[in-house]
């Protein structure tokens, strides 16, 4: 199971929230929102790498949550977490989806981007 299977999986469990895929241009493009507010707590997505300062050509895949400013700056200097692609930086991180940040991880970001944006 790919990393955004098992997040897709996850917040439906979790959250009983389901992908919405809002764009036409961007098909792959998966956004995670609260069922009643419609506030983002998360979008998958895949970008180019240079996007995120990578080396290389091709796209990666990542997860913008949202976290706490005060722990944005250390959780950056994790491998495979980025300043938030396309949103706030002070607010918003990318993970990268390629299996350098463990699931477990990923899913207790998730959980704290639910609850900042409830």
């Amino acid at each position: 199971m790919s990393l955004k299977e098992d997040i897709v999986n996850y917040v439906a469990k979790e959250f009983a929230v389901e992908p919405e895929h809002l764009w036409e241009k961007f098909p792959r493009y998966a956004v995670l929102r609260h069922s009643g507010s419609k506030k983002w707590f998360g979008i998958i997505m895949n970008v180019p790498k240079e996007k995120l300062g990578l080396a290389g050509e091709g796209e990666v895949e990542i997860l913008d949550v949202k976290c706490h400013p005060e722990k944005t700056g250390s959780l950056r200097k994790l491998e495979g977490v980025y300043p938030g692609y396309h949103m706030n930086k002070e607010h918003w991180i990318s993970v990268l989806l390629d299996g350098s940040v463990a699931a477990r991880q990923i899913h207790e970001l998730i959980e704290d981007s639910y609850a900042l944006t409830q």
